[in-house]
């Protein structure tokens, strides 16, 4: 078989709810909406929302270690990271209303995900 190239996109619902991939694509994966993270100083990255890298299969509200190329890793505390929210449909052109989250509470507040690709016949 040759080499496939298939194309993959992620589909956020702003929702708890975990959405369906379009018609004709296949769902490989579910996760988390996961927008960008922030390191020391002007550190930082994310990635665009339709890209595989926006929806991480697991929650974790500091999903990142650093590794260097000598057999080490670090996990800094200062590294914030920043997922898409739930939005109730009647609240979608409002402003948001400032909210605090306990530790165990915070995954009833991130938007769900999925990963999808097109179906090669």
């Amino acid at each position: 078989m040759a080499n496939m190239i298939l194309q993959a996109i992620a589909i956020h619902s702003q929702s708890m709810q975990i959405p369906d991939c379009p018609r004709g694509w296949e769902s490989q994966w579910i996760g988390y909406s996961f927008v960008m993270h922030t390191g020391a100083g002007d550190q930082g990255g994310g990635q665009s929302l339709q890209s595989p890298g926006s929806c991480l299969e697991d929650f974790r509200p500091s999903p990142f270690i650093e590794c260097h190329g000598v057999g080490t890793c670090n996990y800094y505390s200062t590294t914030i990271s920043f997922w898409m929210t739930t939005v109730e449909s009647n609240q979608q052109f409002r402003a948001p209303q400032p909210q605090t989250l306990k530790a165990g509470n915070l995954r009833q507040r991130i938007s769900r995900c999925a990963v999808c690709t097109k179906r090669t016949y």
